[in-house]
């Protein structure tokens, strides 16, 4: 019994019938042809509509009769690819210039796909006569369709360079093709600057032909990333959506979206800006409404009152794909090979195909001119001899006998011997003999003229250049994308006021700035202002002076750092206790602030020095502290019975000094260099020796060695004391004594470097706040108990001071 069955090994019969597949794949389906821009797919639906007669003069036909063309003729893959392909040309936010013409639903730019084939009608457009036409002129080649029962083109004459108009997009095997549409005025342009020049480059080019243009608008950003697409064939564009921003009446800003990027889901844009809304990720969105219609995208995003709308822009650009990039790879296939080109390779490939295809043309015209002056020339000279001829007709027996006897008698050829037994007698009138002898003149004339064409190339070039003018012409807009320079981000700091700023926190973690300005001045022993609503059981702890341009650097209790600029945090009227600082950094719940240092920028020469309530003190390089993350940095190891007291900023590591303050009014100091530096993940050594029930409550770094030291008690009373009556001691003893404690001062709360050009800010734990200039505070020795310098009342006490530069001011009573 005999067999077919062989034997081979499967890593061989896998690979080749993989081979066999991705060639099928990348030749005969996903990728585009250089010459006329399409797909196997696209080609068949045009070429099908064509032989259908469906131009654009002619009526609609249904969707589902032109997909069952080219199913049952070229396409045997499935109606849904057909009907998609087909769909995709007749969508005008997908094509840059259409195709097909849609009559009926052919989706939305929001991501409805297109009714039913049975629902829609189509037909071509009226630019794709363009691409179809003299296809029967011989111009191209034609194969046999799946079946060997019908021809179809292997090419399509292409009148336009659609690779490069319409753009492509395709997912071969191992390969994909990615090419943006362009504006046919600015393509033409290019051509022609090739034909007369065809040592023109890439960057020459680009005067004519811009950068690609969308058929959805929108913004290039930057020229750089078209150049690097154009001379090397793969770049990346960086689109961004058009925005136009009205400022309203009640102060209020709207951001409205006009444009947005290529490919981009309207639909989906809208509902991402929705949730980062919802999320809480832009806070600044009041309103977002969708007021589109046929006249155009309108997207309006309604901003919070104060709210500015560059940097929400900057937001919607960095989270959205309002802003996107158009990753360009122009790959094709020349000559069924997949390659990929630059711009100028592209177009000089296209032009190789019009040439060949103008050539095809002009020797099909000759052709068929040669053989029409043939048989006008039998004509002529039977007419010449028509007596005889007819007398010849009439003596033969049948139309062979005739035909013989005219070629053997006068030496006609077979051709000329059938069309002058063809010829009517009405030919035999003068008139009608006229009329022969100016045709054949006038052919003569032809044939001469397409000669000359097919023996100089410049005037094949000529007609090339002509058509192309024509083209421009009929169907030449302006272009819709704009290329403007690259956008650089628009940074708050840009649009920030640098003023000084003083931010209170209280206990429960609400956080708040005002401007310094807004605290007058009063004499020293007033009540202060309110300035702060706290809530029950709350009270103020900490009152921090910063810059709003400058980076906190956050310390919590967990001896973890966050980050945050100091204009992020809200700023709000004197009365509101503010917002919790859980919305607004991402601390843990339970997680307390303990300090709080403002910087300019991360400078590794400088050294970040913490203090815990138990006395020990480490120094750690600041520049470890550069990539702060939202969810923060351990800063400091912590024992479970220790606590931050101090966090300060070190610049001189060399000159600079510490002094460090207990609760009941001891104090020391000494040199931050007789600190080792260590990592963020330490302890620390010992800085003072605590006396019993005793623990550090405040710290300084000394900068100025002609300072004053002022010390603060919870019951408002206060003091200026000379740097030098504080004697330097090593590290790690018991210290001296800082102050006179009494049930009347009560406790230390804190100890600060000034001079008499600063002012003093104090906050209560009530929330009251007072400005104290610094030089209406007397200066006493260390051990004295100084003078009242804020009364409180006998519920609160003072939580916090902080001091900024003095500014002319007058005195508030």
């Amino acid at each position: 019994m005999s067999t077919n069955i062989s034997n081979r090994y499967i890593e061989e019969e896998l690979k080749e019938s993989y081979l066999d597949y991705s060639m099928s794949v990348i030749i005969s389906r996903a990728l585009p042809d250089i010459r006329d821009g399409l797909k196997p797919v696209h080609r068949r639906i045009l070429f099908a509509m064509n032989e259908l007669g469906m131009t654009n003069d002619k009526p609609f036909k249904k969707s589902a009769r032109i997909v069952g063309e080219v199913l049952g003729k070229y396409h045997p893959h499935g109606d849904a690819p057909v009907y998609g392909s087909m769909v995709r040309m007749a969508q005008d936010f997908n094509y840059r210039y259409l195709l097909v013409e849609g009559h009926g639903n052919f989706g939305s730019i929001d991501g409805d796909s297109a009714a039913a084939m049975r629902y829609t009608e189509a037909r071509m457009a009226k630019i794709t006569n363009e691409l179809l036409d003299d296809i029967d002129k011989d111009t191209i080649d034609f194969r046999k369709n799946f079946d060997d029962s019908l021809d179809e083109p292997t090419v399509l004459p292409a009148r336009l360079p659609n690779l490069l108009l319409n753009g492509a997009t395709g997912i071969a095997v191992g390969m994909a093709t990615n090419i943006p549409p362009h504006n046919l005025g600015e393509l033409v342009d290019g051509i022609l600057a090739i034909i007369e020049n065809k040592d023109i480059d890439v960057l020459e080019l680009t005067q004519y032909i811009k950068g690609p243009d969308f058929p959805t608008g929108a913004i290039i950003d930057g020229r750089a990333g078209i150049i690097e697409a154009y001379k090397t064939g793969r770049g990346k564009i960086k689109v961004r959506g058009k925005v136009n921003i009205e400022e309203q009446k009640n102060g209020k800003s709207n951001i409205i979206i006009t444009e947005i990027p290529y490919q981009l889901n309207k639909a989906s844009l809208i509902e991402k800006i929705a949730n980062l809304a919802r999320e809480k990720k832009i806070t600044e969105i009041s309103d977002l409404r969708d007021e589109s219609n046929r006249e155009g995208i309108r997207i309006l995003i309604e901003l919070k009152k104060g709210e500015e709308p560059e940097l929400v822009l900057n937001k919607l650009y960095k989270y959205t794909e309002l802003q996107s990039t158009f990753g360009v790879i122009m790959l094709s296939l020349v000559n069924n090979v997949p390659r990929i080109l630059n711009l100028k390779e592209m177009l000089v490939e296209y032009i190789k195909h019009r040439f060949n295809v103008i050539t095809r043309r002009t020797k099909f015209d000759l052709d068929k001119a040669e053989k029409r002056a043939h048989i006008l020339k039998g004509y002529q000279i039977a007419l010449t001899n028509i007596d005889r001829i007819i007398e010849l007709i009439r003596a033969s027996s049948d139309g062979t006998v005739a035909r013989e006897q005219l070629i053997e008698k006068y030496g006609f050829s077979d051709i000329q011997a059938r069309s002058i037994l063809d010829m009517k007698l009405q030919r035999l009138t003068g008139l009608e003999r006229e009329k022969i002898d100016l045709e054949y003149q006038e052919i003569e004339k032809l044939i001469i003229k397409l000669k000359e064409i097919l023996e100089d190339e410049n005037k094949v070039y000529e007609i090339m250049k002509n058509e192309l003018i024509d083209i421009k012409e009929k169907y030449g807009d302006k272009r819709r994308t704009t290329i403007e320079e690259e956008r650089l981000e628009i940074l708050p700091e840009d649009l920030i006021k640098d003023e000084e700023i003083i931010i209170t926190y209280t206990n429960k973690g609400y956080v708040k700035r005002i401007e310094a300005s807004k605290y007058k001045a009063q004499r020293r022993g007033g009540k202060g202002v309110s300035g702060l609503n706290t809530i029950e059981d709350d009270f103020a702890e900490k009152i921090i002076s910063a810059s709003t341009l400058d980076t906190m650097m956050i310390f919590t209790d967990k001896g973890k750092v966050y980050n945050i600029r100091a204009y992020e945090i809200p700023d709000l009227s004197k009365q509101s206790r503010g917002r919790l600082i859980g919305n607004i950094i991402n601390i843990s719940e339970g997680e307390k602030v303990r300090d709080v240092i403002t910087i300019k920028e991360f400078d590794s020469k400088k050294e970040i020095v913490f203090i815990t309530k138990n006395g020990l003190i480490k120094k750690t390089s600041l520049g470890e502290f550069k990539n702060i993350n939202s969810s923060g940095l351990i800063s400091i190891k912590l024992r479970e019975d220790d606590d931050i007291i101090y966090v300060g900023l070190i610049e001189d590591v060399e000159k600079e000094e510490i002094l460090i303050a207990t609760q009941k009014g001891y104090c020391t100091r000494f040199l931050t260099d007789s600190i080792r530096e260590t990592g963020r993940n330490t302890m620390g050594v010992k800085a003072i020796t605590l006396r019993d029930d005793d623990i550090v409550v405040s710290a300084m770094t000394i900068k100025n060695p002609e300072t004053d030291i002022l010390t603060i008690t919870e019951n408002g009373y206060g003091k200026r004391t000379r740097l030098d009556e504080y004697p330097q001691y090593n590290r790690g003893g018991k210290g001296l004594k800082n102050m006179k404690c009494t049930e009347k001062t009560g406790n230390i709360v804190s100890v600060l470097e000034v001079s008499e050009d600063e002012e003093l800010i104090c906050i209560t734990s009530n929330g009251v706040v007072i400005r104290i200039s610094i030089d209406g505070i007397s200066r006493f020795g260390r051990v004295s108990q100084g003078v009242r310098i804020m009364r409180v009342s006998d519920e609160e006490k003072v939580a916090s001071i902080t001091k900024i530069k003095k500014e002319e001011e007058t005195l508030e009573e």
